[in-house]
């Protein structure tokens, strides 16, 4: 996974970060990669995972918002 090559974690959708951290995961439990290409998966899969987690959090905050406003209607 060279860095260059790799869109901006930032930039990806939900369902783009969910299905590369599918993959980096595969490819780490394959345990064949080098020593630096595993790190490499690792802290990609890091960021991942965290990108996953915001766009989660802002979704449930979002059903929150529409649900305090269903009651207030």
């Amino acid at each position: 996974m060279a860095q260059t090559s790799l869109p901006d974690v930032a930039d990806l959708s939900y369902e783009q970060a969910r299905d590369e951290l599918v993959t980096v995961v595969n490819e780490l439990e394959q345990g064949s990669s080098t020593l630096e290409r595993s790190l490499a998966l690792w802290e990609r899969g890091e960021t991942l995972a965290a990108r996953c987690e915001e766009w989660l959090l802002g979704a449930k905050e979002r059903l929150e918002k529409a649900r305090a406003t269903e009651s207030t209607s």
